[in-house]
């Protein structure tokens, strides 16, 4: 939006121009990266834009990231724990893959 400029009228130019928003009631938005991982958007604000037949989002809320761990990884906290690949997977997920922190809690439980 434009600084200063009242969403009413903001709106109606909008509409003028052929622009379709509206606000879409979310929970969450999860984006799935191409290397691995994804993107949390938690209690979202997500606005919806149409023009010309295209449609874009924009989305607005508190972020978290999560990476997905390799397979090196994976066998490193299984081989260090003694544990399955399940949980490995979870653990290295709940320490933000940092396998030491990981084996340990394994260790632990």
């Amino acid at each position: 939006m434009m600084p200063g400029m009242d969403p009413k009228n903001m709106a109606k130019m909008m509409k003028q121009m052929g622009i379709k928003s509206e606000e879409l009631p979310a929970t969450k938005v999860t984006i799935e990266l191409a290397e691995g991982g994804r993107i949390s958007i938690h209690e979202p604000q997500v606005i919806q834009i149409e023009m010309q037949g295209s449609k874009s989002f924009q989305i607005m809320g508190r972020v978290t990231e999560e990476h997905d761990a390799s397979e090196e990884d994976i066998q490193m906290v299984m081989e260090g724990a003694g544990c399955s690949r399940e949980e490995a997977q979870n653990a290295l997920r709940d320490t933000n893959g940092d396998i030491a922190e990981a084996i340990l809690r394994l260790k632990e439980e």
